[in-house]
Order: structure tokens, then C-alpha cells, then sequence
């Protein structure tokens, strides 16, 4: 049985389209569309059922997916340890989302130098979305990205970055230390906008208030969020590490909302069938660090 045609059929499944599969595998359709064919005659079954442009697993198809991902992900195992122990790289190419880059990688790419000196790194910086076709394409090593889930990597859970209110250090819910939802919805609020499932749990916890949030500054980056917060602009719900300097020099102060508690950002750090296993290893050793 041929382990790309097993492929295929995980990766349509997955998507559920046939063209997806291929721009993530890098085929044309009718090469995607050929593997299935070659599947279901070494199976004699019919694995998909086409509605339109809609395509849903047969029952058969149903009963043969939990064998065919474990097929895969027990080639993908192999074929990692295959190579973890092969020589390093003398480049590593690294992807990072904008917050990662800004808060996390300069100390990072800095342990890393020191455990690997014959070792070179190029950082790019990029949405978690090019990010993964870059790494799918093999443009990059490896990459820190939000969540995401894809069968064709492999995921390592890095960070859980708490996200919670901060204040300027003069602002009376500074000394409070803590407050509720209804508290706050008449301060005048600057919204970072990451785009993740996290940052719509926060806006969901206004949706309990009968007044909407006083939302004075829609942002699309945590720095400016951050100035106009110490420019006593107002207020903002940030991810730990960007405001980590600021709140250990007294000019943030972190307050808790019980609404919000236990919302994080989460960073998952990914690779192409687990390759670069010892660079991996340190940098989520770091990552319990941080």
C-alpha cells in the first residue's frame, strides 16, 4: 500500500476538498484525485461520497480513517527518527508570529547561539497562516505559530500566555488589583486584534452587559496597544509577555477579572515530521522557562 495515497486520503478528509489537499501537498488535483482512485482499488471500496462540491466519507471510508492516520503518523514517527539523529543544520531557518518575534526571540535566538556556536539563524516573521505554507513548503525549519492543527506537522505545545487588563500605574483599578466586567465597560478600552479564538472569548464576555463596551481604539498590533495604555489612553486586555518589562518597572499594573480568568494565547511550536529534534527539544526546554 503506497503511503502517499494514505496520505491523501487523510489530508482530504482533513480539508475536505480535494483542491485543499493539493495546494497543501503541493499536486496538482488530478494527481490527488489519482491516488484516491489507486486507494479504493487496493481497498475495492468507495471511500468518499461527491455531492456537488461537497465530499463526505462513505461508511467504509469512516471505518478505514482511524487506521489510515495511524499509518501516517507511524511513518512520520519513523521518518523522524530517522533523521534526529543526523547532523545539525548549519542554517536554521526559523518562522514567528509578530508577538513572538518582539517579546520572546532575541533571548531565544541567544540561548540557542550558545548551545549550537557552529549554528547559523534567519528569522522570518509572518501570520500563522504563511508561516505553515512556508514550513509545507520547506522555506522554513520550523515555526512558532498560534494554534493550529494539521496533519502535515508536528506540534509541540510552547507557550500559554496568560491574557488579562492592564492599567497605567495611576489608574484607580491599579491599587484594586482586581474587578469585574461591569467595572470596566464604561472605560474607554483599546482592543488588540490578533484575530485568535482567544481574543474572541473576550469580546463574548461583553456580550453578557446590556451597554456594549466603550471600544475608543481598535488596534492590530500589541505595541501600539501597549503605548496607548502607558499614554493613559485607557486600558487593554494584553498577553503576559508583551507587558512582562512594563509591569516589573511599576508602569503597568495587571488586574483580574473574573470574567476573563484562564483565557490565554497559546503558541505552538511546529515542524515538518518532527525534524531538528535536538533544536526542538532546547527550545521547548526554554519555553518551561519562560
Amino acid at each position: 500500500m503506497n503511503i502517499e495515497n494514505i496520505e491523501a486520503f487523510v489530508y482530504i478528509n482533513h480539508y475536505g476538498s480535494f483542491n485543499k489537499a493539493a495546494d497543501i501537498l503541493f499536486l496538482s488535483q488530478p494527481t490527488v484525485t489519482a491516488r484516491i482512485q489507486s486507494l479504493e482499488r487496493e481497498l475495492d471500496c468507495r471511500l468518499f461520497d461527491r455531492l456537488g462540491k461537497q465530499i463526505h466519507l462513505t461508511d467504509k471510508g469512516k471505518l478505514f480513517l482511524p487506521y489510515a492516520q495511524q499509518l501516517l503518523h507511524t511513518y512520520q514517527k519513523g521518518k523522524h527518527q530517522i533523521h534526529s539523529n543526523e547532523s545539525l543544520p548549519g542554517e536554521l531557518r526559523i518562522g514567528s508570529t509578530v508577538s513572538v518575534s518582539n517579546y520572546l526571540m532575541p533571548k531565544l535566538l541567544m540561548t540557542l547561539a550558545g548551545r549550537f556556536p557552529n549554528m547559523t539563524f534567519k528569522l522570518t516573521t509572518a501570520p500563522t497562516e504563511e508561516l505553515a505554507v512556508k514550513l509545507a513548503s520547506k522555506e522554513i525549519d520550523l515555526a512558532f505559530v498560534r494554534r493550529l492543527i494539521n496533519p502535515a506537522f508536528q506540534s509541540y505545545s510552547f507557550l500559554e500566555d496568560p491574557i488579562r487588563l492592564y492599567v497605567y500605574k495611576e489608574h484607580p483599578l491599579a491599587e484594586a488589583g482586581s474587578a469585574s466586567i461591569r467595572d470596566i465597560h464604561r472605560e474607554n478600552l483599546v482592543f488588540f486584534e490578533c484575530g485568535s479564538l482567544d481574543w474572541m472569548r473576550i469580546h463574548r464576555v461583553f456580550e453578557s452587559l446590556v451597554e456594549p463596551p466603550n471600544i475608543v481604539f481598535q488596534v492590530d498590533n500589541s505595541e501600539t496597544a501597549k503605548k496607548l495604555v502607558l499614554g493613559r489612553a485607557g486600558i487593554a486586555f494584553l498577553p503576559g509577555v508583551c507587558a512582562r518589562q512594563e509591569v516589573e518597572e511599576g508602569r503597568l499594573v495587571p488586574v483580574n477579572i473574573a470574567e476573563t480568568a484562564g483565557i490565554t494565547l497559546q503558541t505552538n511550536l511546529i515542524s515538518l515530521n518532527g525534524e531538528h529534534a535536538g533544536v526542538i527539544q532546547s527550545l521547548l526546554e526554554l519555553g518551561g522557562q519562560l
